[in-house]
């Protein structure tokens, strides 16, 4: 009984994606082999044409005036034009289908991220997502490109063929044994030094992405504690590392060229000797045709140069791309129990989280979206989630805002941020909304960063919201303000809420609460019950 080769997700989403873009690749295809023919078709008839007309002027008057020169030359304008068109309609239908092929590839490797299990999605750094996403799929991108190479180099080896036929058969088996040796030449020496260099190169870009996403980030403290010298040195020696390997894939690359054009050498004059009983001009076509057909597999030695880098994407790749998104659950069309801790809440009641640093408050809450592994977590779209830590995107304080809710309008926009107390901030500024707030928020204060995040969660329409420390980093007389808008916001609204806090002023929102014990790592009562807050 026969088993059928299993298709890996990658496999089938590059199969899907040839099959939308058929037309596109039928027509690079076509394209190609137009390029290969037409190129060695153009040399070797050039070379006859030089040669053979140099022979008649040689042989006499009579002889030159006989020798049409007017069908080789027009072949050889109409071949020129050919190639030309035929190159640029190669680039053009090859590269649109690739990058439409990547347009679709790359949101879904974002999507089996976001579908990954917690434990495997959220220990990915932002250097090693951020290679998968785009250097790893760049690299299956540079192999779909080359997805006309065969048939190209397949019509220009066999145009050399044709041509070296016309002044016999050895010399055409010369060619073709001189194609093969090639082949296997790149092939062996891309095993064997191109591989491991390329695959070198994506992981260590990939490490190098990393340090510089983490380093970055700690900027401030670094040179706060004086170890931006650190920081430096141990980003030249993460790049140094990358340099090596490019170095080798750079040598990996330089034996294969200098295997073919070695190989190209000998093709030509074997051609030329084995042709030279036909003539001075067929020898010529023969060693011109030989050159062409050799440099026709370029393109399969550089895929074979490539396949390490696509290998190793492909196998990064393949371990993202297993997690599929569940189907979309639709929206709750209205608020639905909570149950938290054991607790069970009901739509529009608030719940008070306290406890010190490290007993599991944050982690409960994580647990409840699903961001970490649970049994059966409730739907996200349940949820307007504040994390402790909130991230702010590099660009403005609309983009920020809208991720919570793209079609959201600037009336919208500004009604949150009134209710977050930051309005009066974002019209200060020339730019209001369309204020570019930096990489992480850094050109915001920690106070306007964690108010602006708190003014997406607001925006997202949701039965609860979830807030873990709202107000940290506030002063007294802004927080008391926050915290009062935010009263007056859920009594319009009818949100329920579960906030999570150190500091009183949040937690006396809410008219029941739980405490959490530092060594229980849970609620300090031995059997949950919501306590009311005294």
């Amino acid at each position: 009984m026969t088993h059928s080769p299993v298709t890996s997700p990658l496999d089938a989403l590059i199969r899907a994606q040839k099959r939308q873009r058929a037309s596109a690749l039928r027509l690079a295809a076509l394209s190609a082999v137009t390029v290969g023919a037409a190129s060695t078709l153009l040399l070797g008839l050039s070379g006859w044409f030089i040669v053979a007309s140099a022979a008649a002027g040689a042989a006499g008057l009579a002889a030159a005036h006989a020798f049409n020169v007017l069908l080789p030359s027009a072949g050889i304008r109409f071949l020129a034009i050919l190639r030309t068109a035929a190159r640029y309609g190669e680039r053009v239908s090859g590269h649109a289908a690739a990058l439409r092929a990547l347009a679709a590839i790359r949101p879904a490797v974002f999507e089996s991220l976001a579908a990954a299990p917690p434990s495997e999605s959220l220990s990915l750094s932002r250097g090693e997502a951020s290679a998968r996403l785009v250097q790893d799929v760049d690299a299956i991108e540079t192999r779909f490109v080359r997805l006309s190479a065969p048939w190209s180099a397949a019509a220009g080896l066999g145009a050399g063929v044709a041509l070296a036929v016309l002044a016999g058969w050895v010399p055409a088996l010369a060619i073709l044994t001189a194609a093969g040796a090639a082949l296997l030449s790149a092939r062996a020496l891309a095993k064997r030094y191109s591989a491991p260099a390329r695959a070198a190169v994506q992981a260590r870009t990939g490490a190098l992405k990393d340090s510089v996403a983490a380093l970055v980030s700690a900027s401030a403290e670094l040179r706060a504690y004086g170890l931006a010298d650190w920081a430096g040195e141990t980003l030249n020696a993460r790049a140094a590392s990358l340099e090596d390997a490019r170095h080798a894939a750079a040598r990996a690359q330089g034996l294969i060229i200098a295997s073919q054009s070695v190989i190209a050498g000998f093709a030509v004059a074997a051609a030329v000797a084995c042709a030279a009983p036909a003539g001075a001009a067929l020898a010529a076509l023969a060693g011109l045709a030989a050159v062409m057909s050799l440099d026709a597999l370029t393109g399969l030695a550089n895929a074979f140069d490539q396949d390490g880098a696509a290998h190793e994407a492909r196998q990064r790749l393949d371990a993202v791309l297993r997690h599929r998104p569940s189907p979309s659950r639709p929206s709750p069309s209205k608020a639905e129990p909570l149950t938290l801790l054991g607790q069970t809440l009901n739509p529009g009641e608030r719940l008070a989280v306290s406890g010190p640093s490290g007993c599991g408050k944050t982690t409960a809450v994580e647990t409840l979206l699903g961001l970490r592994e649970a049994s059966a977590p409730m739907t996200r779209d349940a949820f307007a989630w504040l994390p402790q830590d909130a991230g702010l995107v590099a660009g403005t304080v609309r983009e920020n805002l809208r991720l919570a809710a793209p079609k959201a309008s600037d009336a919208d926009l500004w009604a949150v941020l009134e209710d977050a107390c930051l309005a009066d901030r974002i019209r200060a500024a020339p730019e209001g909304l369309s204020a570019y707030v930096g990489d992480d928020g850094e050109r915001l204060s920690g106070g306007e960063r964690r108010r602006l995040a708190l003014a997406r969660a607001y925006l997202r329409e949701a039965p609860w919201l979830l807030l873990d420390e709202p107000t940290e980093g506030l002063d007294p007389t802004t927080e008391a303000s926050v915290v009062a808008r935010l009263d007056s916001r859920l009594k319009r609204t009818g949100q329920g809420l579960v906030v999570v806090s150190h500091r009183a002023a949040p937690l006396g929102l809410c008219a029941r609460s739980i405490r959490f014990d530092t060594h229980e790592k849970g609620p300090a009562t031995a059997s949950p019950s919501l306590v009311p807050t005294l």
